[in-house]
């Protein structure tokens, strides 16, 4: 019999959303992206992984939304293989992700 996990509720963030005209507004961290967000704070320049601790590739989505939010940015183009973006955590990502400031 499976057991269901509970999911925690995403934890509210200091980075702003600006969508549409109105003010911008406070996105939530996903789970998924704190843990990722993690793995960087105690790798050199802040390195993130491309697979994570089951050796499954971080997805895109999360990749993307970090990036898109500041907490992440591109590092520098993978020579082995091009299509996978490696990235590095910004400040932002830092605070966000519960490192030392």
């Amino acid at each position: 019999m499976a057991v269901a996990r509970q999911k925690e509720a995403p934890a509210p963030t200091a980075a702003p959303h600006h969508g549409g005209g109105g003010p911008p507004r406070l996105r939530r961290l996903t789970e998924a992206q704190r843990r990722w967000l993690r793995c960087g704070i105690d790798q050199p320049g802040g390195k993130l992984p491309l697979f994570d601790a089951e050796g499954q590739q971080i997805s895109e989505r999360t990749v993307q939304s970090c990036i898109d939010n500041g907490w992440a940015e591109p590092w520098f183009e993978n020579p082995i293989r091009p299509g996978w973006l490696v990235c590095k955590l910004t400040t932002a990502g830092l605070e966000v992700a519960g490192g030392p400031l």
